[in-house]
């Protein structure tokens, strides 16, 4: 699946963006981050380690917290719905899936900086969710539309009902997967994946619509 990179800022003139430098700049930075950590990273050893002009990235980038959230939504918009057949085969692949990205050393310490720092950045919290939360939800989405094509789901009348499903669904998906990943530090192998999907599947019949 296609990298997604940060979209250009309003307003900016020139030259069209580089989707090479692009790449180069954010997996630069996901490996100072590895090494250097939140507080030792720069933008300009990030310019020097992708091989770029200070210049080339700071036309792209604000500052550090932008960058790094950019750095890390490429990294989740790689996962994919698998179509397994069925609700829960899907549910269980795509959880061994976001369970498999959480393991990389440099989603783990990108997404785990990033939630730290925006403890105390509004701003910060704010990118988190319309560059990785809400992209993300699509998953759910898809998931649901898919379930309710093959009949294992009521398809919802009320939008706004659905919307609030949707989000429920994919709180409850991320923050299980998450904690158990990075907070819990246990695996999430296929037994853990079954497991979650049938106690979420069985929510997930008590919210829908009668």
């Amino acid at each position: 699946m296609q990298s997604r990179s940060s979209a250009p800022r309003a307003g900016r003139t020139g030259r069209p963006r580089s989707a090479e430098a692009d790449e180069a700049i954010l997996a630069a930075t996901r490996a100072a981050l590895v090494e250097l950590g939140w507080s030792g990273l720069t933008l300009g050893d990030v310019a020097t380690r992708a091989g770029v002009a200070k210049t080339t990235l700071y036309r792209r980038w604000a500052g550090k917290n932008e960058l790094v959230v950019d750095a890390v939504a490429v990294l989740f918009d790689e996962l994919e719905l698998p179509d397994r057949g069925s609700l829960a085969a899907d549910v269980e692949g795509v959880v061994l899936q976001f369970a498999g990205l959480l393991e990389r050393p440099e989603t783990k310490t990108a997404l785990m900086a990033v939630v730290a720092e925006s403890t105390s950045d509004a701003v910060l919290r704010d990118r988190i969710r319309s560059s990785i939360v809400d992209r993300q939800k699509r998953l759910v989405t898809e998931g649901r539309a898919r379930a309710q094509a093959r009949g294992e789901l009521p398809t919802e009348s009320d939008p706004e009902t659905a919307a609030r499903g949707s989000d429920l669904i994919f709180d409850v998906i991320a923050g299980a997967v998450v904690h158990r990943c990075l907070v819990s530090s246990k695996p999430v192998d296929t037994d853990w994946a079954r497991d979650f999907t049938r106690l979420l599947l069985s929510g997930l019949t008590a919210i829908s619509p009668a």
